[in-house]
């Protein structure tokens, strides 16, 4: 299970220090959208994934791809792939922020994700003052429909 919350993030309230925290590199692609079915590098690390319907809880699971299954799926994705970078910042109570900072078609696009044990856990969260728009029950920036090109405040 997958429990998360979503921000949107403006440009003058990223963190100075960005660049010191660790990051992954990550490519993605949707197969399939209702459910959703992704592929992902990250790094040189290559997943399948199946995410069920839902905003801030749902079933993930992922599987893992070899470099040659990633490239054999990649020309059957539909729509955008998305090529981002992902910031690790370390949070409060031993949470994670996970930073993206999106490339093309999405330059100017930070989104930031915390993941939760519970829904109790998510819900009870305060994010830091640096935070935006709280975007977790909002479609509208989930990736995969980032992924067929809509622009992301329609």
């Amino acid at each position: 299970m997958e429990i998360e919350r979503k921000f949107l993030i403006d440009k003058e309230h990223l963190p100075a220090d960005l660049k010191k925290y660790p990051c992954h590199k990550i490519e993605q692609g949707y197969l399939c959208t209702d459910p959703v079915v992704r592929i992902r590098r990250q790094d040189e690390t290559y997943y399948l994934t199946y995410k069920s319907g839902g905003l801030m809880a749902r079933e993930e699971y992922n599987l893992p791809l070899s470099r040659e299954a990633y490239l054999h799926l990649r020309p059957k994705t539909d729509g955008i792939l998305l090529s981002k970078t992902r910031y690790l910042i370390p949070e409060k109570n031993g949470l994670t922020i996970e930073l993206d900072v999106f490339d093309e078609p999405y330059t100017g696009l930070y989104l930031a994700e915390v993941e939760f044990s519970t829904e109790e856990e998510a819900n009870a969260y305060v994010p830091p003052a640096w935070f935006g728009e709280d975007v977790t029950c909002s479609g509208r920036y989930q990736n995969s429909i980032l992924s067929k090109g809509m622009p992301a405040g329609d």
